[in-house]
């Protein structure tokens, strides 16, 4: 029939939205810890510097993956519409990154007062680079976890 509209076609369905990738708290954590402590271990080798290979693994990688894990774990439990799933994304991460920044020159600076007081550190340079170790790792693992983890959440919960 000329004219007649056929109402058994199919329209194309609407593309749907992608979901967002999963947040998936041991793969933060697991890469929390390898990358810094590549990036940091390639810098020991090729500068020589056999104290930064140590701190690459220990204090530099260790301080990455537990403040993933903690952070990571706290925004794990937030409610779907808490402050921190509306707030724009890179402010959030900024003030966590520098939170846990703060917290870690705290932490590094007392154990640099309080570590070599123990007679097996006295004579290791390892408590005093707490200081410079701790601070940067905590930024930028919190930085990230947060980060990732605000754009694991669904579009519905973000802020426009």
């Amino acid at each position: 029939m000329p004219g007649a509209t056929p109402t058994t076609e199919r329209q194309p369905a609407a593309p749907a939205t992608p979901a967002p990738p999963r947040f998936v708290l041991w793969r933060e954590v697991l890469v929390a810890y390898a990358a810094p402590a590549v990036m940091a271990g390639i810098g020991g080798f090729a500068t020589g510097q056999a104290e930064l290979k140590i701190a690459a693994v220990t204090t530099i990688a260790g301080t990455s993956a537990l403040v993933a894990a903690l952070v990571g774990l706290r925004h794990r439990r937030r409610p779907d519409g808490s402050w921190a799933a509306r707030g724009p994304a890179p402010l959030l991460a900024i003030a966590f990154g520098l939170g846990a920044a703060a917290l870690a020159l705290a932490v590094g600076w007392a154990g640099a007062q309080w570590l070599p007081r123990i007679p097996a550190l006295a004579d290791s340079p390892w408590p005093g680079r707490l200081r410079l170790d701790l601070p940067p790792s905590a930024l930028i693992a919190a930085t990230m976890t947060t980060w990732r983890w605000r754009a694991s959440l669904p579009r519905r919960h973000r802020a426009h």
